[in-house]
């Protein structure tokens, strides 16, 4: 508590606005898997084109991360957060008029163009605005991510059956993007705006670590999206109502924004992380493999596993990044890279997912190649020793 009373009213109603913002990040993906039967029923989508929802608005996000920062330091950070609300609920209401797959899948684009603007600007906010408390307030924002992803999966079923359309189900998180550009709005009065600061970020481009941070990022956001395009109708298949299964995947989230919560301010107590990361790689690793050995039975106890290993995996893959470099800028600037490469990786996984479950009819052998990618992440960070950073990247 002396942490939270340390900040200042503006820096909290500021922390307040973030939080908001970041419930905007996953929505428009997160909606999509739990209705994937309903709108496969009106639309012709193959598992492989439905993996296209989740895998291009993550290929956008990598792609737009590499100029991002760059929009931030043209227009200001506080237009680039207005901007990309914009984006994301003009993207996401659209859905209410959409009759086909394409049409579908252009508006998932432009939902991930908006939201990568914001996460290549959040954690050089953060770590500029927050200094003193950048694990703990990276924490909350990757949390309030995951919490919006869990509301979506929760509950775009049952305004699917209340309503009796699965494009109000997609839609209706387009109120979440306008009740974030009131508070972001409210809250640049009663913060002051920080002078642009030109930029000589140099590339990380030639840098081996960048790349190790990269593909370590990469690697585990893949879990992470493919689980939320494929766990709803991993079950659905296995005889479960999309309510259900949504309230499952909501379920894995909220484990996400519990362990969102708690890893970063576990891990704070020391500088080095590994210890940490090889838990949370291990549970990730459990719970992929309940999922295929007994997915009736314990069927809580799975999703459990793996959100608590995910959604702590997330937060610190970005804290591991900003603990190389102690320039916010500098820090910032290889944030980018990091998720701008990360998502590329990452936004292959739903699709290639997708393709084993057209050619071997299950999902199951998708779970085991993740189950193989986790063991050799446990590999990777055992290089993430925090007395040779300075020597990585300069």
């Amino acid at each position: 508590m002396e942490n939270v009373r340390a900040i200042s009213r503006p820096a909290l109603w500021l922390m307040f606005s973030i939080l908001l913002v970041a419930l905007n990040l996953r929505p428009s993906m997160a909606a999509v898997g739990p209705l994937l039967s309903a709108i496969r029923g009106d639309i012709a989508l193959s598992f492989s084109l439905a993996s296209l929802l989740t895998m291009l608005p993550v290929m956008t996000m990598g792609l737009a991360m590499f100029f991002g920062l760059g929009v931030s330091q043209r227009i200001g950070e506080q237009r680039t957060v207005v901007l990309s609300l914009l984006i994301i609920g003009v993207a996401t209401v659209s859905r209410l008029f959409l009759d086909s797959a394409a049409e579908l899948i252009i508006s998932a684009v432009l939902a991930g163009f908006g939201i990568a603007l914001i996460q290549a600007l959040m954690p050089v906010l953060i770590k500029s605005r927050f200094s003193d408390h950048v694990s703990v307030c990276m924490g909350f924002y990757v949390t309030s991510i995951m919490g919006g992803a869990a509301i979506a999966a929760s509950f775009a079923p049952l305004v699917m059956i209340r309503t009796g359309s699965w494009r109000v189900g997609l839609a209706i998180w387009a109120a979440l993007a306008l009740v974030a550009l009131l508070f972001w709005c409210m809250q640049r009065e009663r913060m002051p705006v920080q002078p642009a600061q030109a930029q000589r970020n140099g590339s990380f481009f030639g840098n081996s670590r960048a790349w190790l941070l990269a593909i370590f990022f990469g690697l585990g956001t893949a879990s992470y999206t493919c689980v939320l395009a494929w766990l709803a109708p991993y079950y659905v298949e296995k005889g479960w109502s999309e309510q259900n299964a949504g309230l499952l995947l909501g379920f894995l989230t909220a484990m996400e924004v519990l362990s969102g919560l708690l890893t970063p301010a576990i891990a704070n107590r020391s500088r080095d992380r590994r210890v940490v990361l090889v838990v949370l790689l291990a549970l990730i690793m459990a719970g992929f493999c309940g999922l295929i050995l007994s997915p009736q039975h314990l069927t809580l106890l799975w999703p459990c596993l793996l959100g608590l290993g995910i959604g702590g995996l997330f937060p610190m893959s970005l804290i591991v990044s900003l603990d190389h470099l102690d320039n916010p800028q500098r820090a910032g600037g290889l944030t980018a890279f990091v998720q701008g490469i990360g998502y590329l990786i990452a936004g292959l996984s739903p699709l290639i997912a997708g393709l084993i479950r057209d050619q071997l009819g299950s999902f199951e052998w998708a779970w085991w190649s993740l189950t193989g990618v986790m063991a050799l992440m446990i590999l990777m960070v055992l290089r993430f020793d925090p007395r040779h950073y300075a020597q990585h990247i300069h």
